[in-house]
């Protein structure tokens, strides 16, 4: 094995493998982070799913948001890769703009758009009335509205999603699009029976990303709404750091863990069962033959 596998292999079992087998033993005890844990079998999991009235909410919070946000921004994301994808004048300075919020993305953006999502004083709420004469409504202290705000802040940070589906874009040969040309057939079909298809292969790698990135959510309801109003943000992710560090009850903090990563594998090895049916390769493009218009 070479220098770089051993490495490798080194790192993924000090920081990966042993934290997962301890924290998969440390959900069957009674531990607080200090004292030595203590063997107490499935209890933790019968409090998780008879017992929690908080767990199943959380889970159905983190659920919306990844179903709603993560086909929302790849679909955005598609069709800026899309236009910027054209040899026009200037269309580097729109990727870079497009691209720096996912560089920026953290705590200090966050708090940034706290203010910007302000009753008051926030700068949407003011130009939606100054432009529009809509009164904005109360984004982040009404319960209606504050999870469409965390969508709507994820649909900003597309920017790396943009850039990947772009390079998908640019690898496609151009010698379809010629001879899609030459048969006359329109824009639609040619997105239909070429592009897409040409990119599936991306779209399915950026839809697993995104997928356990959504489903991982936690600093944003963290540092923007604590998981209110009435725990209308109140995430997977956020319950598992109260349960660990409000708490102090880690063995539950580690059960919880332990079902967000069945979760992820789960919904996983879902998506990957279904992309017979909708990721293709060239080798799969390169038989098909263009539709007549």
């Amino acid at each position: 094995m070479s220098e770089v596998g051993t490495s490798w292999l080194f790192g993924f079992v000090v920081f990966t493998l042993i934290p997962m087998v301890y924290s998969l033993y440390a959900s069957f005890t009674k531990w607080d982070g200090i004292s030595a844990p203590q063997f107490n079998g499935v209890r933790k999991y019968i409090k998780m799913f008879m017992q929690d009235v908080r767990f199943w909410g959380s889970v159905v919070n983190t659920l919306y948001y990844t179903i709603v946000s993560v086909p929302l921004n790849i679909v955005i994301a598609l069709f800026l890769a899309i236009l910027l994808n054209k040899r026009l004048k200037g269309t580097n300075v729109f990727r870079g703009i497009i691209y720096a919020p996912s560089v920026l993305a953290g705590v200090a953006v966050y708090m940034g758009w706290t203010y910007l999502y302000g009753n008051d004083t926030g700068m949407i709420n003011y130009l939606l009335y100054k432009v529009f004469h809509i009164v904005g409504p109360m984004w982040l202290q009404d319960s209606n509205w504050v999870m469409p705000s965390l969508i709507i802040m994820k649909i900003f940070t597309c920017g790396s999603v943009m850039l990947i589906i772009l390079a998908g874009l640019q690898d496609v040969p151009s010698v379809y699009y010629e001879a899609a040309g030459l048969d006359g057939a329109s824009t639609v079909k040619v997105f239909e029976n070429i592009t897409l298809p040409m990119i599936s292969p991306v779209i399915f790698y950026v839809l697993i990303m995104q997928m356990i990135s959504a489903l991982q959510i936690f600093t944003q309801p963290f540092i923007m709404t604590q998981g209110g109003p009435m725990f209308s943000t109140y995430t997977f992710g956020l319950h598992l750091y109260n349960q660990a560090f409000r708490y102090y009850d880690f063995g539950y903090s580690c059960a919880l863990a332990c079902i967000l990563f069945e979760m992820i594998m789960g919904i996983s090895m879902a998506i990957f069962k279904t992309s017979s049916l909708w990721v293709f390769y060239r080798e799969d493009v390169d038989s098909w033959e263009l539709e007549k218009k």
